[in-house]
């Protein structure tokens, strides 16, 4: 390589450098001769070093997308853990800013001083127990000066009530007279050599325990929420202690005992038209070939009269489909959530229709406006114009006929109808425009330099989601009967989930099936405002009378074919015995 240096200079000297003059510097007038080899190579190697600046550049630009999604993120988890809940509107801020000095003090919670209360309550179905009368003393019937005795004045007599409730565990002893045959007696009936009155019935032969342990055991896990634990160390604490295992075994043989009257609930519900459906996770804690893990899932089906719940170790739609598939009415409507496995549900079965939660879609906006700062006046505002949405439907419900089909409806009915299908029509035609403007980039320019490409993705994630399930949001405004939320499925199910954070799930498959078919009876006997403690002991006795099994007719424990006065009759709370006036007695002077 051939490198040569010429410098030109008037006197033959060296110039000296000088930055801040305007005439050149001494090595722009130096000549550099290099091959032609080296001049490829040098631009090569520039080329190159571009193209890792552009390829830098735009990893950085991604890398800080990323951070600011995640910051989004971080921003939106600390406010839900630790920030206010709070979702006025920008508007409404700024008013409380402006008349902070002139703004009332709190008010208190609860039943405000001064206010009338409403009286004690009245319980005409705890029994009444007479106590011993509660007189003065000898030394206090006369006057400390004088001696003279009071005036016994029987008209002026004052009573006091008190409330007790009286927890306590205790073995009941049957006396069981015994005969023998008369020795004249010759018959050869095969009497046995000792005659005695058969004992008690029992849910369970040979079993010490009356029914009403396992409606406390029931009660106490599927309608409370505790751990079978927490109710044996609470019969401990009582003086009766009973082994887990005892509890276990004796659940594992009533849960045959509810099967008649969950294939009724279920019949009844495959007749209704609307259903309410929500699923959550359940562990059980068993080992099955094929299966990972100890997740399962727990399904609630919800109608007009039942309230339904199934167990299964999936979350694919064959769970669902499995139950609708002995429907007996040719078109229903599911409300639910946006899960993928009612859509495919929806795609098999033509006699289908999902309705989906706006409550979902307004929790949509909530989020990105809690994700981003730059959206939240956005999320608020949309989750005014859903409640808006809320309010006309209501409007629009107080005139509707349901014996009527809207054709025939009254005039206020039609033009809140009308109302409410122009407001629906103007949040999708806003919808499909932020969607048209995000997607031209050129007539967004002017909005993207005031959101951040985060910013701008979540937004259109939240519209899209919107027009994607948009016939199933609007399924509500042909059918007036449909809710427009899954509220009452969501509601349904937090009884169990408190209870699977207690104890946690299921540690059989038997378990988990029972606790999905307590959970089936108990609420749906809720639903019809039956007394669970009252059906319970009244159902159990009459399995326990039948040898342990379920009775052959259940028509009077089954709400809807029982007649008025049985229904009254266990509304009713389940009547408890009164303790002996002497025990009241021995409580009061002890």
């Amino acid at each position: 390589m051939e490198v040569t240096t010429t410098a030109h200079s008037s006197d033959g000297v060296q110039p000296i450098v000088c930055f801040t003059s305007d005439e050149p510097a001494p090595f722009a007038q130096e000549t550099i001769i290099i091959t032609k080899q080296q001049d490829i190579e040098q631009r090569c190697r520039i080329n190159y070093l571009e193209a890792q600046q552009i390829r830098d550049k735009a990893k950085i630009k991604a890398l800080e997308e990323e951070i600011i999604l995640k910051d989004a993120k971080i921003n939106d988890l600390n406010k839900r853990l630790f920030g206010k809940s709070s979702e006025k509107s920008k508007k409404q801020n700024s008013e409380k800013n402006t008349n902070n000095s002139d703004q009332a003090p709190k008010r208190n919670r609860g039943q405000q001083p001064g206010s009338p209360g409403h009286g004690r309550t009245n319980r005409p179905n705890l029994p009444l127990v007479h106590a011993a009368p509660l007189d003065l003393p000898d030394e206090q019937k006369k006057c400390p000066d004088c001696g003279l005795p009071h005036i016994r004045k029987p008209e002026l007599d004052k009573q006091s009530d008190v409330i007790e409730v009286e927890v306590k565990a205790h073995t009941r002893r049957y006396s069981r007279p015994a005969y023998t045959r008369n020795q004249g007696c010759t018959c050869d009936n095969h009497l046995p050599t000792i005659i005695t009155a058969p004992p008690p019935p029992t849910l369970i032969p040979h079993s010490s325990y009356d029914v009403s342990f396992w409606v406390e055991a029931i009660l106490n896990k599927y309608r409370y929420g505790q751990p079978a634990n927490r109710y044996l160390q609470g019969l401990q604490d009582l003086g009766c202690p009973v082994s887990p295992g005892t509890l276990a075994g004796g659940l594992k043989n009533l849960a045959h005992l509810f099967d008649p009257i969950l294939e009724a609930l279920y019949i009844r519900q495959m007749g209704e038209k609307i259903f309410h459906n929500d699923e959550t996770r359940w562990e059980v804690f068993v080992e099955i070939e094929g299966k990972v893990g100890s997740r399962w899932y727990l399904w609630v089906t919800r109608s007009q009269s039942v309230i339904f719940y199934c167990i299964d170790p999936s979350r694919s739609a064959t769970v669902p489909g499995a139950h609708f598939a002995g429907l007996q009415n040719d078109l229903v409507i599911i409300i639910c959530d946006r899960y993928s496995a009612y859509k495919k549900l929806a795609r098999l079965a033509d006699n289908i229709i999902l309705a989906f939660c706006w409550a979902h879609v307004r929790r949509d906006f909530l989020d990105a406006g809690r994700a981003f700062a730059e959206l939240n006046e956005w999320g608020l505002d949309w989750k005014e114009r859903i409640g808006n949405i809320y309010h006309l439907n209501k409007l629009r419900l107080e005139h509707w006929n349901p014996e009527l089909p809207l054709s025939e409806q009254s005039k206020q009915f039609t033009q809140c109808q009308q109302t409410l299908q122009d407001a629906l029509q103007r949040m999708h035609d806003e919808a499909s425009k932020g969607i048209m403007q995000d997607n031209n980039k050129q007539q967004n320019k002017s909005q993207a330099s005031k959101r951040s490409n985060s910013a701008q993705i979540k937004q259109k994630k939240v519209y899209q989601s919107l027009l994607d399930h948009w016939q199933g949001l609007t399924v509500f405004v042909e059918n007036p009967d449909v809710p427009m939320d899954n509220n009452l499925g969501e509601n349904a199910i937090r009884g169990p989930v408190t209870g699977r954070k207690s104890y946690y799930g299921s540690g059989s498959i038997w378990s988990a099936e029972l606790a999905a078919a307590l959970f089936s009876i108990t609420q749906t006997l809720g639903v019809w405002d039956i007394n669970q403690r009252h059906w319970l002991m009244a159902y159990l006795t009459a399995c326990a009378e039948n040898a342990g099994k379920a009775p052959q007719d259940i028509n009077s424990f089954i709400p809807w074919l029982m007649d008025e006065t049985r229904r009254a009759e266990l509304t009713r709370p389940y009547p408890s015995q009164a303790p002996p006036a002497n025990s009241v007695q021995t409580h009061l002077n002890s």
